[in-house]
């Protein structure tokens, strides 16, 4: 079953006018991505299989897609030149950039230049914001903003009195903690500690032990995969009893890696329903599409990670425009930023004044019990 979004673009009129991508038969999309990185190696399983289904839904009539991998080895020099080859190359209609931050914020004034829509997975508010800078590039994946409103809305129902904020020192932590602390001070809980650490660190029991001898009620973490769970982990070890939570960064797979299940047990996670979208009732078309996924991605790869949908659905944002345009990146930009639909991921809606675009409706609490992910209620 192709996603709700896939079905409402490609039921739109077709038009070759200006059709670019090689010869009109195959459009390329170009993906940078750091091939070291497991959020990314998921990213570039969720778009293949994605395209895979693309292609052999023949709503492309005689045109497919293919997908073109470029290692960015998590380095701005090496992104910037991979998405200028693929910019340079005419059967590249769009480009879908993966987690790397500063990678996408450092590549926007050259994205831009060269007129290539371009589908960041990256986490940071920056990527896509200010949208007058960022004409061509579009944010999939939870906002700072509304993640930390959620957070703070269960902070608030559960009368955690305060709490310490552990958050990575690059673009997206810094923003989460800023949207963090003027969501907790509005609620009115304060926070006692805030400790930041380097995004590859893996030692990082020192700023978790700093921030647990203000002895806080909550832990909140801002942090990837890996780094969520050593924070839980630190946390765990050093006897703390108090609550544990992730934002939507700390997304990974459905199954928690058995070393890390007791640390994260009852840890709650912000984040989409399709981790644990087996938990969910298909009342609607959106969500039966969102379970079909899940299962076919489980299907293909043996598991199922958080952060796939977001892959899946820039590739629907793509073929929706393809179908109606072609190759032609202008028209393929033009029909992205004004795309209102509910995709995998949730509910996405594009404009002009907002090119990052999952709604905070799309949000959720998800908690983990028995090694995986599940629903909070």
């Amino acid at each position: 079953m192709a996603s709700t979004l896939l079905v409402a673009g490609l039921a739109g009129c077709t038009s070759d006018d200006g059709d670019s991508g090689g010869d009109g038969g195959t459009i390329v999309i170009g993906a940078d991505l750091n091939n070291s990185s497991t959020v990314d190696a998921a990213y570039g399983r969720a778009l293949q299989l994605r395209i895979d289904q693309v292609n052999a839904s023949g709503r492309l009539g005689d045109r497919k897609l293919e997908l073109r991998t470029q290692d960015n080895r998590a380095d701005v020099a090496t992104s910037l030149r991979n998405i200028s080859a693929f910019a340079d190359d005419p059967s590249v209609a769009a480009i879908v950039a993966g987690s790397c931050d500063p990678c996408a914020v450092s590549a926007a004034k050259t994205i831009n230049d060269k007129k290539i829509p371009t589908i960041a997975l990256a986490a940071s508010d920056e990527v896509a914001q200010p949208v007058t800078e960022r004409p061509y590039v579009f944010k999939l994946g939870p906002n700072s903003a509304d993640s930390a409103a959620t957070m703070v809305t269960e902070l608030r129902r559960l009368k955690v009195p305060n709490a310490s904020i552990l958050h990575t020192d690059d673009y997206y932590g810094r923003g989460g903690d800023k949207a963090l602390e003027a969501e907790l001070t509005k609620a009115g809980i304060p926070v006692i500690g805030t400790s930041s650490v380097k995004p590859a660190a893996t030692d990082i029991t020192q700023a978790v032990g700093t921030l647990l001898d203000g002895q806080p009620a909550a832990l909140l973490v801002l942090a990837g995969p890996e780094q969520s769970a050593l924070a839980a982990k630190s946390a765990k070890a050093a006897g703390f009893t108090g609550r544990v939570f992730f934002d939507a960064a700390a997304a990974s797979d459905m199954f928690i890696p058995n070393d890390e299940a007791a640390a994260t047990n009852n840890t709650t996670m912000v984040f989409t329903q399709i981790l644990a979208v087996d938990d969910v009732i298909a009342t609607t078309p959106a969500k039966a599409a969102r379970k079909q996924w899940f299962r076919d991605y489980i299907s293909r790869y043996g598991g199922y990670s958080g952060v796939a949908s977001f892959a899946a659905d820039a590739v629907d944002l793509i073929a929706a425009a393809v179908v109606r345009v072609g190759g032609n990146r202008e028209q393929i930009r033009t029909i992205v930023e004004t795309s209102q639909v509910d995709g995998l991921s949730g509910p996405i809606r594009l404009t002009p004044a907002n090119h990052s675009g999952l709604m905070p409706q799309a949000l959720t609490l998800l908690v983990a019990r028995a090694g995986r992910w599940r629903l909070a209620s």
